[in-house]
């Protein structure tokens, strides 16, 4: 068995403060600013943080998709369009679940995926 595991995600954002708020309230993340370019989350399951950046993590431009995991995937896509995010690709079926794509207020996809 490895040693080694992910413990840690970075993604860039264009705007720190939209990409918290978001976050803060679709998922109920909690934060720890690190100066004025660099925050770092927690309570997501990894933690992981944002740092200042003009680029946007897409999976059409090759990019890893980190994907979340919800029992209420209908009201998980409500919620994330109430907050801010906007949705890529909506919800469809795929062996052994259903998702969703969005993108956050800096840009960067995401997934959200339930087996329920």
């Amino acid at each position: 068995m490895s040693h080694t595991h992910i413990n840690y995600v970075e993604f860039p954002a264009i705007n720190l403060t939209a990409t918290q708020l978001f976050f803060e309230k679709a998922f109920g993340w909690s934060f720890t600013s690190y100066g004025p370019e660099y925050l770092a989350f927690s309570d997501s399951g990894v933690e992981g943080g944002f740092y200042q950046s003009e680029l946007k993590s897409l999976t059409n431009n090759g990019s890893v998709l980190v994907v979340l995991y919800t029992k209420q995937l209908e009201e998980t896509l409500i919620t994330v369009e109430e907050n801010g995010g906007s949705i890529v690709k909506p919800i469809f079926s795929f062996p052994g679940g259903r998702r969703f794509h969005f993108t956050e207020p800096s840009g960067n996809e995401l997934a959200v995926w339930s087996d329920q």
